[in-house]
């Protein structure tokens, strides 16, 4: 598969992420906002749609990516998604560090931080449209 050279730049490889979750929200600008601002994403792109909105966005997390953007009817050609609630799991170092972020930033804490039975640590959160948010230390396939 080829990338767009941007891609290449932002990940520092040849290849961008394989997996890519993608949500909608009934406030896009609001999501980007928490997500950069409180959870520590970086906006890699955010296409501006019409009235306010988000036609397309992409959050990267080191090598990995989130997509998102406003809800549509369908009427502009994008897939109708319906918004929240999802899930997804994002790994990282200072688990500890993080949670105390959230938990001073008033992110609703769904599941405290603990250490798993699988190995490492982690918490969830959820954010304001519903979709909950994992974070933890344990890496999948890591030896």
């Amino acid at each position: 598969m080829c990338y767009p050279r941007f891609f290449i730049r932002l990940f520092g490889m040849s290849a961008g992420p394989e997996i890519i979750p993608t949500l909608r929200y009934r406030d896009a600008p609001a999501a980007v906002r928490w997500l950069v601002d409180v959870v520590g994403f970086r906006e890699a792109l955010v296409v501006p749609g019409p009235d306010g909105t988000i036609s397309h966005a992409q959050l990267t997390w080191g090598n990995g990516m989130v997509m998102l953007a406003s809800e549509t009817d369908g009427s502009d050609g994008r897939l109708v998604l319906e918004t929240g609630p999802g899930a997804t799991y994002v790994v990282l170092d200072d688990v500890a560090a993080h949670y105390d972020r959230l938990v001073a930033a008033g992110a609703e804490i769904v599941q405290k931080l603990r250490d798993e039975d699988y190995g490492g640590q982690g918490y969830s959160v959820r954010d304001s449209e519903g979709n909950i948010w994992s974070f933890g230390s344990y890496r999948p396939g890591a030896s």
